[in-house]
């Protein structure tokens, strides 16, 4: 299976490379940050958007999902890249019927990502009919008719699947999956399938609740935070003050990442004259493990943990804690001296000091926070991993305390509030009993299809349908052949969009686009401006409010086009009220505060000031909901991912200019890469043995157990800081490597940062040297 993605505006010989940098943020991110704005949308319109990010009374952020502080905020609340994914969306640039018109789908195919994405803002309905070569205009109600034909002659509901973006906000997340219930399916996959669905698995079973639990105001009262698989310079860049802020209040910071991460090194923070002059040193200490071997890791802290406690007992295990609140320590106690430390050696890669260290950190940290994301959720042992994670933490009682707990960090910036709102293929009784009260409606109780589930149901004729409410389907989802051809085998694809993506272009026998408003828009309904909420990566809800003229007066909310969309569907005499909601959002969330729990007067509370948090029963309480009453110890059998000889064991990730699937540029500075995408990280000691030489072009080949090749083509091979027999390369660049049944156990998640591959000589052989 040969598949390498349209390339021809990218010119990859024009790729150079320079050492990583040791600094983040600092005078050359503000100068990028502006740069990009004034770029795509002016001075006057650049100075009056970037001072409403993330303010009171402003709009959301629509890049990362990090929290803003709950104390005075600064005058530019937002980082580098949410500067460039608000000057994305708040772009000057259209893309009209016009543009349409001009290129055919099939000039469009061989354009990048980047290429589209950089077109600029869609302005009108537009649909693609069976043997049409170009997308043409539709009027909002043909386009809202047209869907509601095919869905109605699908022969059962099951047969259409209903994506969701973590950019849809709270109140459109409700609405979308009460018309999908109202439809009759529960197909809701979404992108949380896809990245932190292994913890919410996971700390669902551990503790009760799949969200973490801490807040920004823990981290300046921990003394010791663990960074796991998690890459804030570039992700999450404004977590980099609150990690400079516990620094100056005393915290140790351990990062714990295959790659060393220019934001866990330095960080100049923007904000102060002395944060650009002096810098703050994030990490006291750099584990560089090997891809797979964070399970092997914890279980080898927490086996020197009990011995810490063997030398001096009662000081280092919270035995109150664990006899009052925990289940299952004693199997977990016997399981956890029974691990052998020269394997956790074996499989992390790390030393027996660089172990011993870390744990003796641990037993003297008297309030321990540990993050992760990605690079812990999407391997085949993520679950359990992350189940270690919480297990270390139980036996210190380093729950229900400030300054302490888990973090897993969100991305998109409302994909947990997403799930809150009922976006899950298999929401719980509870829920979906209490939707049915308040609407009088008979909601389904089979579980549906995750975005895993979706993908193979297309594939195999199973489903006809599919509607993405935002997002990048295609270019977020492993496997790219498979799933492109999934899509296509569809009577009918709708995508619901600011801009233009590799989504568009692959398409079903018909096709439509429905350009939608953004965060940064002016949202009027019934002559009244609404707002929507948004929930964070810490569980904090708060409203958005947008303010710019939409580009054209064909956009819709994406209230109004599911509400549009729903009274056309399922007829007038359905008793959701469908017209109401759509003019006044308000009415929304007084549904949602009888529906969902922990939202009651959500009006009231969402106007606050900061907005209110979310209930977190292990945080506040120390209330464990899960079936034994306690936060229940798991016992995970030691795995991690050999390396096959002369194979490499590939993780994919972002790029510095890039947010998800939406490539904002061709540099990764921090990495020292520019003017190009297509490079593979390999250690160079790596590169030596398999009979390469640094810039040397090669293919990429993953090798799976259904013998399929999977192969990308033309990487530059870099010498890069890596453990030996790992590799790193961008997404969505390198999804068609990841096998669509290469998924995380319980979760379902793709296994993106563990594919085996090997490397062959490129036709063309070397770049000039």
């Amino acid at each position: 299976m040969h598949r390498n993605g349209p390339t021809e505006d990218i010119d990859e010989t024009a790729l150079t490379v320079t050492p990583p940098k040791t600094q983040a943020a600092g005078v050359r991110a503000v100068g990028v940050a502006l740069g990009r704005a004034v770029a795509d949308m002016g001075v006057i319109r650049t100075a009056r958007t970037l001072a409403r990010v993330n303010q009171v009374n402003g709009f959301d952020c629509p890049g990362c999902a990090w929290p803003e502080p709950s104390g005075h905020r600064r005058p530019a609340e937002f980082c580098e890249n949410g500067a460039k994914a608000v000057a994305e969306e708040a772009t000057l640039n259209t893309v009209g019927p016009e543009f349409f018109a001009e290129h055919s789908i099939a000039d469009l195919a061989g354009k990048s990502g980047y290429w589209l994405g950089r077109q600029g803002r869609l302005t009108h309905p537009m649909v693609l009919r069976p043997d049409d070569t170009h997308y043409r205009p539709i009027a909002w109600g043909d386009a809202y008719r047209l869907i509601a034909e095919q869905l109605r002659a699908l022969s059962s509901p099951d047969e259409a699947v209903f994506y969701t973006s973590g950019r849809t906000a709270n109140e459109t997340a409700f609405l979308y999956q009460l018309m999908v219930r109202s439809f009759g399916t529960n197909n809701l996959p979404d992108c949380s399938n896809m990245c932190h669905e292994s913890s919410g698995t996971a700390l669902t079973g551990s503790i009760g609740i799949g969200k973490g639990s801490v807040t920004v105001d823990d981290f300046t009262a921990a003394d010791l935070i663990l960074i796991a698989g998690q890459n804030p310079g570039t992700n999450h860049p404004r977590m980099l003050s609150a990690l400079a802020d516990a620094k100056k209040s005393g915290a140790e910071i351990v990062a714990i990442n295959p790659l060393p991460e220019t934001g866990l090194i330095g960080f100049r923070d923007p904000q102060t004259v002395r944060g650009l002059t002096t810098g703050v040193d994030i990490a006291d200490d750099f584990l560089q493990i090997r891809l797979g071997g964070d399970m092997a890791l914890f279980q080898g802290l927490a086996k020197l943990l009990f011995e810490a406690e063997d030398r001096a007992p009662g000081t280092v295990l919270d035995r109150a804690f664990i006899e009052s609140h925990t289940a299952g320590f004693a199997d977990y106690e016997r399981h956890i001296r029974a691990v052998d430390l020269d394997t956790v050696y074996e499989a992390s890669g790390l030393t027996p000091d660089e172990l011993a260290r870390t744990a003796d950190r641990l037993v003297r940290s008297r309030n321990t926070i540990v993050c992760w994301a990605m690079g812990l959720t999407q391997h085949k042992g993520a679950v359990a991993t992350i189940e270690e994670v919480t297990n270390l933490l139980l036996t210190r009682g380093m729950i229900g305390k400030p300054g302490a707990g888990v973090c897993p960090v969100r991305g998109h910036s409302n994909v947990q509030g997403d799930r809150t709102m009922g976006i899950w293929e298999q929401m719980p009784e509870p829920f979906l009993a209490a939707l049915d009260r308040e609407f009088e409606i008979t909601s389904p109780r089979t579980h549906g299809y995750d975005t895993v589930a979706a993908i193979r149901a297309l594939r195999d004729g199973q489903a006809r349908v599919f509607f993405g409410m935002g997002g990048n389907f295609v270019a977020a989802t492993p496997d790219t052949t498979v799933t492109e051809a999934a899509l296509r085998s569809c009577a009918l694809t709708v995508q619901v969009s600011t801009k233009l993506n590799r989504s568009h272009i692959v398409h079903g026998t018909t096709a439509l686009i429905l350009p939608t408003l953004g965060r940064t828009d002016l949202d009027m309904q019934d002559g009244r401006r609404q707002q929507v909420s948004v929930e964070d990566s810490m569980s904090m809800v708060h409203l958005s409010t947008g303010r710019l003229d939409p580009v054209s007066d064909e956009l819709r909310s994406e209230v109004a086009i599911v509400c549009e969309l729903a009274r056309e569907l399922l007829g007038p005499g359905h008793p959701v009220p469908w017209e109401s909601f759509r003019g006044d959002y308000d009415r929304i969330r007084d549904a949602i505060a009888r529906v969902v729990p922990g939202c009651a007067d959500y009006n009231g509370r969402v106007r606050q000031r900061n907005g209110f948090v979310l209930p977190h029963p292990p945080r506040d309480t120390r209330e464990f909901r899960t079936a034994t009453g306690k936060a229940n110890f798991a016992v995970n059998e030691l795995s991690w991912v050999p390396v096959p000889p002369g194979r490499l064991v590939l993780q994919s990730l972002r790029s510095h200019d890039q947010y998800n699937t939406t490539i904002y540029g061709l540099d990764d500075r921090y990495r020292g890469v520019h003017h190009g995408r297509r490079v593979v990280l390999v250690n160079a000691g790596d590169i030596t043995e398999l009979g390469f030489r640094d810039g040397d072009l090669v293919d990429l080949v993953a090798e799976w157990t259904d013998g399929v090749e999977r192969r990308v083509t033309g990487f530059r091979l870099v010498e890069y800081s890596t453990p030996r027999g790992n590799a790193a390369a961008y997404y969505p660049e390198t999804n068609p490597l990841v096998p669509l049944d290469h998924v995380a156990e319980r979760s379902n998640t793709p296994v993106s940062k563990a594919v085996v591959i090997r490397l062959e000589p490129h036709i063309h052989q070397r770049s000039p040297e």
